[in-house]
């Protein structure tokens, strides 16, 4: 099966008339980047687009250029935090650039700014949404359920990514991490979210591809997770499970508890409901 609800560990064998709980949902709240749509493919594109420009007019290997900045960029987003925020992503960008190019030798600022700014406008060529997500989008649309975008991203650069994906009208309301002066997995996220859509979290689902970000936070605020598992990677031993996993975007809408009308779940009953 492509979908799957969570299960807790060790958790006690009752009849099931006192397992079941009815939880409905009417308000979503996405995670951006490898959730709705390809980032990890549209930012390898872009960079090594900018790699092989590099290479044409200095003679370094544009694979070398193209894992130095890879290595930058995945470092910079594992370790972000809030102190990150007050940079803004375009000096943080150039600066990624930067060292990158004098990993292979080059040490130029002004490429590495020129670098920045190709690398935005080559990924905007090559952004699309993940099959199946404008169709999920559509669905909870017309169920009546309201939207929302959580993104650790810049406002530099995401309300223009979110615009060129065809998102920005389909959401109620769009949450980014330096316009917030939060990132998750801060549970403050999620409460805001929820605030300003008017929800409180027992009716919230979150739904995002990292659980370390986006699930584990979203529990903590006591919202329904929903795990995208594009990245195959492992859930920790001893974490709590997310209350669904889905293989691709595609696949939300059936795991979602939208309500009796719409075929609601009964989830296991947690501690926290």
């Amino acid at each position: 099966m492509s979908a799957r609800l969570g299960a807790v560990a060790g958790a006690p064998r009752l009849e099931a008339e006192s397992l079941v709980v009815l939880r409905i949902i009417d308000t979503v709240l996405f995670d951006l980047d490898d959730t709705l749509h390809d980032d990890t493919a549209a930012y390898r594109t872009a960079a090594g687009l900018v790699a092989a420009d590099v290479a044409r007019d200095h003679a370094v290997d544009p694979a070398a250029v193209l894992r130095a900045y890879v290595a930058q960029a995945q470092a910079f987003w594992s370790n972000l935090s809030a102190e990150h925020l007050a940079a803004g992503i375009v000096d943080t960008r150039a600066q990624m650039w930067y060292d990158s190019l004098r990993s292979v030798g080059i040490d130029d600022s002004a490429l590495a700014e020129r670098c920045a700014v190709d690398y935005v406008r080559y990924r905007a060529d090559v952004l699309t949404l993940f099959p199946g997500a404008r169709a999920c989008i559509d669905g909870l649309r017309a169920r009546g359920c309201r939207l929302g975008i959580v993104t650790n991203g810049f406002a530099a650069t995401h309300h223009d990514k979110i615009a060129r994906l065809g998102l920005t009208p389909l959401f109620d309301a769009l949450f980014i991490a330096d316009e917030m002066g939060m990132v998750k997995p801060d549970p403050a996220v999620f409460r805001h979210a929820c605030d300003v859509l008017g929800s409180v979290p027992e009716r919230t689902a979150m739904v995002g591809d990292r659980y370390d970000r986006d699930i584990v936070g979203a529990q903590r605020c006591g919202l329904f997770t929903v795990l995208v598992d594009v990245h195959a990677h492992p859930i920790p031993a001893a974490a709590t499970p997310p209350d669904a996993v889905v293989a691709r975007i595609a696949d939300v809408l059936s795991v979602l508890p939208l309500g009796e009308a719409e075929g609601a779940h009964r989830l296991s009953q947690k501690g926290k409901h």
